[in-house]
């Protein structure tokens, strides 16, 4: 069985050349080579077969990697802000996809208002990290997850909403049952540190 890596490899290839070919025969061996690719990754990934097919049809032109935004807010007695998701009642830094025509300010900024009802502002990226390489459980996108450091201005936490159930601080060294595709305990941990040490720059990983 391929790995992960492998076959979105395999997807890229197919993408590029039904981006960029203009001989139909060509077309065909691309398009066989996507479909080939979704049945395989349906079972890399244990999503549905028509949800796999459907996504990788949707994405066109030249592959790249998803952007997701979280933010990292710490409180005077140096807990980290989390909400738990609606949809496996586990916790992460608030966050989400990146939207287009919205900066990573904006996005962590907003997330945090909707998810738990606080006002922060946005201070400085902390982290890049590149999912696939921290043992997250499989996901069909290579994703890129942008931490942001977010200043408290306005602790005003509202009840649960269409996202998320509820929010509150946590000690980083005794955090709750995350939603590991979203966030390891380690990165949290690792978020907090970079936010405390500014002179460690930004990690990239």
């Amino acid at each position: 069985m391929p790995t992960l890596a492998q076959l979105r490899e395999l997807q890229s290839i197919a993408q590029a050349g039904l981006t960029y070919t203009r001989d139909p025969y060509d077309r065909e061996r691309f398009e066989r080579l996507l479909a080939l690719t979704a049945e395989l990754l349906t079972e890399g990934t244990g999503q549905a077969p028509e949800e796999v097919h459907g996504l990788l049809r949707v994405e066109k032109g030249y592959l790249t990697p998803k952007v997701e935004v979280r933010a990292v807010v710490l409180n005077e007695s140096g807990e980290v802000l989390l909400a738990r998701e609606r949809e496996d009642g586990r916790w992460s830094l608030p966050g989400g996809w990146a939207d287009p025509g919205e900066s990573p300010r904006q996005m962590a900024v907003r997330e945090v208002r909707e998810e738990t009802g606080r006002t922060v502002r946005a201070v400085r990226l902390l982290s890049v990290v590149d999912k696939s390489q921290h043992g997250h459980p499989p996901e069909l996108w290579a994703v890129y997850q942008l931490n942001v450091l977010c200043e408290l201005t306005r602790d005003s936490p509202h009840p649960e909403n269409i996202e998320t159930l509820e929010s509150g601080w946590f000690d980083p060294e005794n955090l709750p049952p995350l939603s590991e595709n979203r966030n390891l305990p380690g990165q949290v941990r690792r978020a907090v540190h970079l936010a405390r040490h500014p002179d460690l720059g930004v990690d990239v990983d």
